[in-house]
């Protein structure tokens, strides 16, 4: 189970960072959200707006399938690049800022939100702090919350059965994780934290994301088992729980910006422009 999660985890999370269309998403005018269905609200205060910002993970220890080494947001070129950003996402004025980190730490975190805010926390190697402990401090926010959900079922037959009964699958699993990793390694060598971003929120780079779990959908289909859809269940079940967790506090006339990494916000993105209670802020223009 440990592997199957692990392995998962680290191709859905570090699979956003697609090279080819950098540029692309720099130069492409985001699509103008949806409007919120008017009799589906019941408050005369406006549909709670919502901001997604994808990301790889900041301080990416090296621990997963996929071996690369992170640009350095600590510095000076990220350092200024972050603060430029923090000020303009502070601009959509959230009311709520929502953090990937594992719920049981709230306590933990907001404490050291706390300090910070004294002046008594030094930002460390990670997207929570260097960008929403920023954020949070400069919309005026007295707290910072979770919205993640790990208490996921994961299959840990899956992985036992490709190697056993699917080694061309498994093959295909293989040569993907040596792929990305060459692939974010020139990435993270040669764009800037900016172009990185930008790619983390391409429509291309949310559909190859979503694309990769069909690499090993049908594992055990053709014995009925179907353990590869199963698994690819598992981490959108993950993600309906977390959209639901950012239901929960998107009522009407609250801005919301949820930071979390690119695997998740690929399939957060399209539930948000499926749901006709909350409105998309793009996030690609504050960028």
């Amino acid at each position: 189970m440990k592997k199957l999660s692990t392995t998962l985890t680290a191709l859905t999370l570090l699979f956003s960072l697609a090279f080819s269309n950098a540029q692309a998403a720099a130069e492409t005018t985001p699509v103008a959200p949806k409007s919120a269905t008017p009799s589906t609200t019941t408050s005369s205060a406006a549909p709670a707006k919502v901001m997604l910002l994808g990301l790889f993970h900041f301080n990416n220890p090296g621990l997963d399938a996929v071996k690369f080494e992170t640009i350095d947001v600590l510095k000076p070129a990220s350092q200024a690049y972050l603060q430029a950003l923090t000020e303009r996402l502070s601009t959509f004025k959230p009311t709520k800022v929502l953090l990937e980190y594992d719920p049981q730490n709230e306590a933990q975190m907001n404490q050291r939100y706390q300090d910070y805010l004294a002046g008594k926390f030094e930002l460390e190697r990670n997207e929570i702090y260097q960008l929403g402990f920023r954020v949070a401090k400069l919309a005026g926010l007295r707290k910072v919350s979770s919205f993640d959900e790990r208490n996921v079922n994961w299959n840990s037959d899956y992985w036992t059965y490709m190697q056993e009964h699917d080694p061309e699958a498994m093959k295909a699993m293989e040569n993907l994780i040596d792929s990305l990793s060459a692939r974010f390694q020139h990435q993270h060598q040669t764009l800037s934290l900016r172009e990185l971003l930008l790619v983390n929120n391409s429509p291309e780079e949310d559909r190859l994301n979503k694309d990769m779990y069909l690499l090993t959908n049908a594992v055990g289909a053709s014995d009925g088992k179907y353990l590869g859809a199963d698994a690819s269940a598992s981490w959108w079940q993950r993600n309906f729980r977390m959209y639901a967790n950012i239901q929960l506090v998107a009522t009407p006339g609250e801005r919301v910006l949820v930071i979390a990494g690119q695997g998740h916000t690929a399939i957060l993105r399209d539930l948000l422009r499926i749901d006709t209670r909350l409105v998309e802020e793009p996030v690609v223009p504050y960028l």
